[in-house]
């Protein structure tokens, strides 16, 4: 029926255009990277709001015990998802169902992070028209520090079938 599927494959994925069908739970896969910038960190700063003295002011931060002002969270989360996103792994994704994420450590400017992939379970819709896919992510820095990591639910696309591709070219 719809029962997640929970075996562990364990197959790193290579470049390539994936689709709800293709994956197994353990496949994984490595993002690039991207370096943080102080103009990602002020440029989050002025989009969300989020103008806390612990991502504007170096001497606050410092205070705090941080070596500088830090990255927002959720800036470390958006980038996360950004690097999946443009990876040469292309899951055939609709949308994202939501997260569950976790700030382990700091990340400044400067910092480069990546992140690694993992299909942590699969499921049809109850309509069993599409797919959701759990992946788990790990964000890592140069130092191989983990800063970040949690889950995301993402709603997939079925690989379509002759009589779809038929229908669609009908019209």
């Amino acid at each position: 029926m719809n029962a997640p599927q929970t075996h562990d494959a364990s197959r790193r994925l290579g470049p390539g255009e994936y689709w709800f069908e293709d994956v197994a739970v353990g496949d994984h896969y490595d993002t690039g990277h991207i370096v943080v910038t102080e103009s990602h960190i002020v440029g989050f700063a002025g989009l969300s709001g989020d103008l806390f003295d612990v991502h504007m002011d170096d001497e606050f931060a410092r205070a705090q015990g941080f070596p500088a002002r830090i990255a927002h969270g959720l800036l470390g989360l958006a980038m996360a998802d950004g690097l999946k996103n443009r990876s040469s792994v292309r899951i055939m994704a609709v949308a994202s169902l939501g997260w569950n994420w976790n700030f382990k450590g700091a990340i400044i400017a400067g910092d480069r992070i990546g992140v690694h992939v993992a299909v942590k379970a699969k499921r049809l819709t109850s309509k069993g028209d599409r797919g959701i896919l759990t992946l788990g992510f790990t964000v890592r820095n140069q130092r191989g520090e983990i800063v970040q990591d949690g889950e995301t639910a993402l709603l997939t696309r079925l690989r379509p079938t002759d009589l779809d591709s038929k229908q669609l070219a009908a019209g």
